[in-house]
């Protein structure tokens, strides 16, 4: 198992319950953790149920008050109530990506993890594969049943097996920042969520229950290398500059002082094909979706939980068994990679007229909504969810 994020623990524990014996290598020296906002859908939290990990996760969604909680801001500094991430169709759960992985991280106990390791080599035979690995500049080999690629966008084990980054990556011509705020944006709610989408650039407020908000910063670009040239910090002030705003201030502000964050290109990873003999990518090394769609966490966690049921259906033959997965998982993630394209629309609109358009849509699901009637507690169609916040 290559990688111990979302992906690379979901497999674990995964494979466990299937019998096998995990080994985790991870390149980073430590287990990370916090991160940025994530939204849950049923399929992630069903998964959680499935991987045994449902009673330790801890979910964050602010309560509904009788106003919103999500504010969007216009042109002319006006705050107007507005539909938030949280108010997608399947009602996702909020959580910190950092929740997940502490939440798996109970689970993989009696896991053996390797820090500090990478593999720099891999040899596939008809009975197991053999991995060169690398560990504070000494190699050694050693052979598994099983390689785990879940090392992310720009996996190293798809590089080694499958071929260079280019031939799986599409180019989306637009980045992203993520990030935590120490505190809200003065005059807002501690649980409010704010979005400022303009054309070709966005910025994006997530507000917690019982956390400090995290913030994304997005915009479109016709050069990305030119993006990771000079300071980051400096390169988003000159990207945002002109949005004149206190909520923009503060989140460019606060960026000086974040700890950590990411900044990065947004991409999609298309395969025809997730598994080769005795390799197998999940997560973001086979199917990256990318943060506009909103599935990577849910993907993540439901290929672990497949890939378990189709081992132990089919223990005796991995062939047949990676086949079965594959078969049953994709169209899901083919279906989600298709409808990132609009909602990175409404990420960040791609123009002034995709910006109008854009609230105009919002706007009218959103009065048509609120002529729904509620659903209460005593109501049969009230939809309870798994993992609640507390």
């Amino acid at each position: 198992m290559v990688g111990l994020g979302i992906a690379g623990m979901s497999a674990a524990i995964g494979l466990r319950r299937a019998g096998w014996t995990p080994v985790i290598v991870e390149r980073a020296p430590e287990r990370r953790t916090g991160g940025y906002f994530v939204g849950l859908f049923p399929e992630g939290r069903q998964a959680a149920v499935d991987l045994g990990i449902a009673d330790h996760l801890h979910t964050r969604n602010p309560e509904r008050a009788t106003g919103a909680n999500s504010w969007s801001v216009d042109r002319r500094g006006r705050r107007r109530p507005a539909l938030g991430f949280l108010d997608q169709p399947g009602e996702p759960a909020a959580v910190l990506r950092g929740d997940i992985e502490a939440a798996l991280w109970q689970s993989v106990t009696g896991v053996e993890v390797r820090f500090g390791t990478t593999p720099v080599e891999i040899t596939e035979g008809p009975a197991e594969a053999e991995v060169l690995l690398e560990k504070a500049g000494a190699r050694y080999r050693e052979s598994f049943d099983l390689v785990v690629g879940a090392d992310g966008m720009r996996s190293s084990v798809r590089r080694l097996v499958f071929g260079p980054d280019e031939d799986y990556l599409t180019t989306w011509k637009a980045m992203i920042c993520a990030f935590q705020l120490k505190e809200q944006v003065p005059s807002y709610e501690a649980s409010d969520s704010i979005i400022i989408a303009r054309a070709k650039r966005a910025v994006w407020v997530f507000g917690l229950a019982d956390h400090a908000p995290t913030a994304l910063l997005t915009y479109r670009t016709t050069d990305i290398q030119e993006q990771f040239s000079g300071s980051r910090i400096d390169r988003l002030r000159s990207v945002f500059s002109g949005m004149d705003d206190p909520v923009v201030r503060h989140v460019l502000d606060s960026l000086e002082d974040a700890p950590d964050h990411l900044f990065d290109s947004v991409h999609q990873v298309r395969m025809s094909r997730w598994s080769t003999g005795r390799v197998v990518l999940v997560g973001d090394a086979a199917w990256c979706m990318n943060l506009y769609s909103g599935m990577g966490a849910t993907s993540s966690l439901r290929g672990g939980a497949a890939l378990s049921a189709a081992l132990r259906e089919h223990p005796d033959d991995l062939a047949t068994a990676l086949d079965a997965w594959e078969a049953g998982l994709r169209p899901f993630i083919t279906k989600h990679q298709r409808t990132a394209r609009l909602k990175q629309q409404m990420f960040v609109p791609s123009s002034r007229r995709a910006e109008a358009l854009r609230s105009v849509l919002l706007g009218l699901v959103r009065r048509i909504r609120g002529r729904r009637p509620a659903t209460g507690a005593g109501d049969p169609r009230a939809r309870a969810m798994s993992g609640t916040s507390r």
